[in-house]
């Protein structure tokens, strides 16, 4: 421990009067202090060198405590000490100031009173203060019952008040820690902290002090360093054998950075803020001068230089715990079992028999985890293998990656047929991966600023690999039996595996990022001898993962020309289950919110009609409905409704409805509205689909002006989500309306609002009232952060007679109710409506027709009137 001298004191106010002398100098005190921290900013906004920063805070404080002290009358027995982060003269912009006031007696009477002064003025200036006031015994006490408190005292430092005193608790402390268990303790904590923020430093909104990665596993390294006798720095820690010169040049560059960020956090935010929230990424980013490119936004760059130093932190973090554990331990080492030439396995861990492997002979890094893979009962590698091997990984360079046999060894580890996703993902984390595959390392920590994607582009990817694996484990069966009996019919799974690594490789390059990849994957597959049949398929699979789902969440899966079409892209029923294998890890490794029953049916629809195509089945019309209409008789039958009850009402509907509305729809319309379907009153039915998310609403009337504005409005007010529209109008007049509906904060069951919903919306439609303003709901906090250009395009449908609306803009309260309104002004109908919802993106398209559309000008101003109602408000 270092022996810090005590601030000396500022000459005494000339006064009579302790309470004046205590006034005046904290008034000095306080204006002294402000002008030290404005200039400190004023200079780190120049220089951006957060030691500095920290360095004239702390010392700002040290000063302006030192003023305060003096003119409260402490008593000459005792300390003040300062602790925890400003104890290390680590004073961040917003720091708390911890502070222990170590006495020798209890308080009186008169010392307590200079004590509440001395923490009064202390936030009266301007100190966010934390204080504790304790004798020597209550400290020894606290830190035995507290590791936290033992962690605070671990880095005190005397600002004021007795020495002596203090040199007391030195001696007393000095044998409390038991550096074994303390590090035992801290690991503990860590683990508990990690989790918190899931276990990974690749979160959207990283704490830059918290989080894997952050600056408290540096500071935990230091403590556990500390307690142990090996150092109180980086340089300590080197010359004590436990980093090696490039790792301490490593931990010091990666260390500053961070700090420099956390820093402009504080100064940007203007208060204690150690998350690098949406909303303050921009202006970090500004402050520590990145600037917009043309592929990649200033935030984005910021982002991707915080996730790459997580990384390094996490590994070195990694490295050095272990080192300092081994060393605290002093046990001899057990036993080691031999694997083959190069390997052994000691204490259920790979170990290289050669410290210098690697360095040797490069293709072992390789080999490292192909042995890690077929011996499952290995559960990582032992430290020094670990360290030789991530210091090794500059050796992968282009002669190695030319290499057949480093080829080969690759291969291998994607086509076995266990431990791919694990061990893909310790390649990632020692930055194997990356070096191997340089197209992959220009993604590792890339953040997607796309509103849906919650993890970086190299997270996600291992997440979508992930998915695909778990499709073909047993034991995961029940989550998606459906993939999971689709997956026993692929051969070649690894295929899949090459294409879920390839699918997003690409982002960020600017052009098409599914045409790009799909030309690094055959690339790939030249180079790593994969048959051209096989290539064929990554290159499809990679060219289209995105297609599956823009046609299930975009398009009307009742046409068949649409189902048609879909069928030709994708060529074979292979390519067709692979697709869909691959879209649904994709969609379910995006976000935990953006995957939901009511996505994974309109896929399993799109599939299984595609699937009925390729094997030649016919499409008519005519068999399609007669198909539909058996299956809703079957279904009424089950409830014994006999037919002569519907019969008219199915033909009063006509053929198109047949042709676009499913069989399970049909049997709920029909028992329904069947019996009244001449009332001239509306009618309104919700109910509970099995399987889907949200609930239904169905809805029977004569078709009346602005209908489907209307039942947009009321769902706006009700506080509902659409998710899926489909409007009709029957020969005889009547609009038969269903809607999708999901409350975006609802957590329980919906059956008790079904009945509300059902009389509240049949009143609001017997009144026909004028349509009422949309809602002035805030967009999210992340739509605040990074707006969408709106997007809007007309384009005629493929039946001719129609049009086709796309939409595309942040999602907001109100959105559809806006876009209707706008329709509903110009005469536009609505036949169909499905919306797509990524998060906080709105990819909405509608099938519509109008008069207005058969006008060039006229569709212009429609288009340029949608832009304007789906844009956020200038105020966010």
């Amino acid at each position: 421990m270092p022996g810090p001298a005590a601030v000396r004191a500022g000459p005494r106010v000339n006064s009579p009067d302790p309470a004046v002398r205590a006034a005046s100098g904290a008034g000095a005190a306080a204006t002294e202090l402000a002008r030290e921290r404005a200039q400190a900013i004023d200079e780190f906004r120049t220089d951006r060198n957060p030691d500095a920063l920290t360095r004239r805070l702390t010392r700002a404080s040290d000063h302006a405590l030192a003023e305060l002290w003096s003119g409260t009358g402490m008593p000459s027995s005792w300390a003040l000490l300062a602790v925890g982060g400003y104890g290390r003269r680590d004073l961040f912009p917003h720091s708390d100031v911890d502070l222990l006031i170590l006495v020798d007696s209890a308080p009186n009477p008169d010392t307590t009173r200079a004590l509440e002064s001395f923490i009064g003025q202390c936030w009266d200036i301007g100190l966010a203060i934390g204080q504790s006031v304790r004798s020597i015994d209550e400290c020894v006490q606290e830190a035995a019952r507290d590791i936290t408190i033992q962690t605070a005292l671990l880095e005190r430092r005397l600002l004021l008040g007795s020495t002596k005193t203090s040199k007391a608790l030195d001696q007393a402390l000095r044998s409390s820690i038991v550096p074994s268990e303390f590090m035992a303790g801290k690991m503990v904590e860590m683990r508990q902290r990690h989790a918190r923020y899931q276990d990974t430093p690749f979160s959207l909104e990283p704490n830059t002090k918290e989080s894997p990665g952050g600056l408290r596993d540096l500071q935990l390294i230091a403590w556990v360093a500390r307690a142990g006798g090996f150092g109180e720095n980086w340089a300590a820690l080197g010359r004590n054998g436990l980093l090696t010169a490039q790792e301490l040049q490593m931990i010091r560059h990666n260390e500053r950075l961070i700090r420099r960020i956390r820093a402009a956090l504080h100064v940007v935010a203007g208060r204690h803020e150690d998350r690098l929230v949406f909303d303050l990424q921009a202006s970090v980013a500004d402050t520590l001068g990145y600037r917009d490119r043309t592929d990649r936004r200033a935030s984005e760059q910021l982002m991707q230089r915080y996730y790459r130093a997580a990384k390094t932190v996490t590994q070195l973090t990694t490295i050095l715990l272990q080192n300092i554990d081994s060393r605290l331990q002093g046990e001899k080492l057990p036993a080691a079992t031999r694997l083959d030439d190069d390997f052994d396995a000691r204490n259920g861990l790979l170990e290289a028999r050669d410290p210098l492997l690697f360095e040797r002979d490069p293709a072992a890094i390789l080999r490292a985890f192909l042995v890690l893979m077929t011996h499952p009962a290995l559960h990582g590698m032992t430290t020094p293998t670990l360290r030789a091997l991530w210091n090794a990984r500059t050796r992968i360079d282009p002669p190695f990656r030319r290499s057949a046999e480093n080829r080969a060894l690759f291969m291998r580890i994607l086509t076995q047929p266990r431990g791919v996703t694990r061990t893909l993902r310790l390649m990632n984390q020692w930055s194997v991966l990356g070096h191997y595959l340089p197209s992959f390392r220009r993604i590792v920590g890339r953040m997607q600023h796309d509103l849906f994607h919650v993890y970086t582009v190299d997270q996600h990817i291992l997440m979508v690999l992930r998915n695909l694996r778990r499709f073909a484990i047993p034991e995961h069966a029940h989550e998606y039996p459906f993939c999971s009996q689709l997956m026993t019919t692929v051969e070649r799974p690894w295929r899949l595996t090459i294409a879920a690594l390839y699918h997003d490789i690409a982002k960020g390059r600017g052009g098409d990022h599914s045409e790009l990849g799909a030309q690094d994957a055959r690339r790939f597959c030249r180079q790593h001898g994969i048959d051209q049949t096989d290539a064929d398929l990554i290159g499809f699979l990679v060219e289209h993962h995105l297609t599956m789902s823009s046609v299930a969440q975009k398009e009307d899966l009742t046409d068949g020309e649409v189902i048609q079409r879909f069928a030709r892209t994708v060529g074979t029923p292979e390519r067709l289950t692979a697709l869909y294998l691959l879209t649904v890890a994709d969609i379910r490794g995006t976000s935990p919110k953006v995957w939901n029953g009511w996505k994974a049916k309109l896929l399993e629809d799109l599939f299984r009609a595609a699937r009925r195509v390729l094997s030649g089945e016919q499409q008519r019309g005519s068999a399609l409905i007669d198909a539909r209409q058996q299956e809703a008789i079957r279904l009424l039958d089950l409830r014994a409704i006999d037919p002569q009850r519907y019969q008219a009402f199915w033909k009063s509907l006509g053929t198109p409805y047949f042709l676009r509305t499913d069989a399970e729809d049909i049997a709920w319309h029909t028992r329904v509205f069947a019996r009244s379907y001449k009332r001239d009153s509306p009618q309104v039915k919700a109910r509970i689909p099995q399987f889907l998310q949200g609930f239904q609403v169905a809805v029977y009337l004569p078709d009346q002006q602005d209908l489907f504005a209307r039942l947009c409005g009321f769902f706006d007010s009700a506080g509902l989500s659409v998710l899926d529209a489909r409007v009709y109008t029957t020969a005889s007049g009547y609009a038969l309306d269903s809607f999708l509906v999901v409350d975006p904060y609802e957590q329980g069951s919906y059956r008790s609002r079904l009945a509300l919903v059902e009389s509240d919306l049949t009143e609001r439609l017997a009144r026909a009232a004028p349509l009422a303003a949309p809602s002035q709901g805030r967009p999210s906090r992340r739509s605040r952060s990074f707006p969408i250009k709106p997007q809007v395009e007309f384009r005629p449908y493929e039946s001719g007679d129609h049009y086709l609306l796309s939409i595309v803009a942040n999602d907001r309260p109100g959105l559809l109710y806006r876009i209707a309104l706008v329709l509903a002004r110009h005469e536009i109908f609505v036949h169909n409506a499905r919306i797509a919802t990524l998060g906080e993106r709105a990819e909405d398209t509608f099938i519509v027709d109008g008069l207005a559309l058969g006008n060039p000008i006229q569709q212009l101003k429609i288009e340029s009137e949608l832009r304007e109602a789906v844009a956020l408000p200038r105020s966010s």
